[in-house]
């Protein structure tokens, strides 16, 4: 991800309607199945500037790592020693040592090569019957000049999610498209973007939107996020969300 996405994020995701609302539509799918939990050994895999660690704290203790210089200088305030600086790809922890792990936007960007080696990581880091909710970007249609500034490599369906999943061994529990209220808005962007090639935006998709805006586009995730608390799906949206379970006995590369 370019060095300036690093910035802006750190600048803005406490506050972002964006943020805000994926942390909520990842809390329906938490509290489902770990209502009450304060004590869980949690990995968030791919850190970023730490805002999710943050959020992650309401479950127990977080522990975070992330490969890029960039997390550790702009996330700094958030991260404080709970920050390893590693790649998914190997993970510097034993064998069934966390409860929950979780990967938000980053198993496909071009530093992740190949999705089955992180998720095998994953699968040891965790504890049997531990769990891992993973977010990606869905929908190779919907490629945009964002996933150029991220570094973003592929973009998902939730077959493709699920499969990748089984390959290794996880169980299924819930998956779903997400931020789906709002699609109209990316997809006239990326109909923008390819009608006009030529045509620069100043920016980042990240910049905090004027306050009343940003107010307004936190209320349709917060309904997604409702929706998704009472188990129900989404058949299109612009990411995919999904909540996988290590099965007890179950050994990687095996689908189940």
């Amino acid at each position: 991800m370019e060095r300036t996405e690093y910035e802006v994020m750190a600048a803005v995701e406490s506050r972002h309607w964006w943020y805000g609302g994926m942390r909520a539509i990842a809390a329906a799918l938490l509290d489902e199945v770990y209502p009450g939990r304060r004590d869980l050994r949690i990995l968030d895999a791919g850190c970023g500037t730490g805002g999710n660690v943050v959020f992650l704290q309401r479950y127990g203790c977080v522990t975070a790592v992330d490969l890029a210089p960039e997390a550790a200088l702009f996330g700094a305030e958030r991260l404080r020693s709970r920050l390893a600086r590693a790649t998914v790809l190997a993970l510097p922890f034993a064998d069934s040592c966390f409860d929950l792990v979780t990967s938000f936007e980053v198993l496909y960007h071009r530093g992740v090569p190949d999705e089955s080696v992180a998720l095998r990581e994953t699968w040891r880091v965790l504890r049997p019957g531990g769990r891992v909710l993973l977010r990606l970007p869905a929908f190779e249609w919907l490629r945009g000049r964002h996933d150029s500034a991220v570094h973003g490599r592929r973009r998902y369906t939730t077959n493709e999610v699920r499969e990748l999943l089984q390959q290794q061994g996880f169980v299924v529990e819930r998956i779903s498209y997400v931020n789906t209220l709002l699609l109209p808005l990316p997809l006239t962007q990326r109909f923008i973007e390819r009608l006009l090639p030529d045509v620069h935006r100043n920016g980042s998709d990240l910049q905090l939107p004027p306050a009343i805006l940003n107010e307004a586009l936190r209320w349709p995730l917060a309904a997604e996020a409702a929706w998704i608390a009472r188990g129900r799906t989404f058949p299109v949206g612009l990411s995919v969300i999904c909540r996988a379970r290590k099965v007890r006995g179950g050994d990687p590369g095996i689908a189940n």
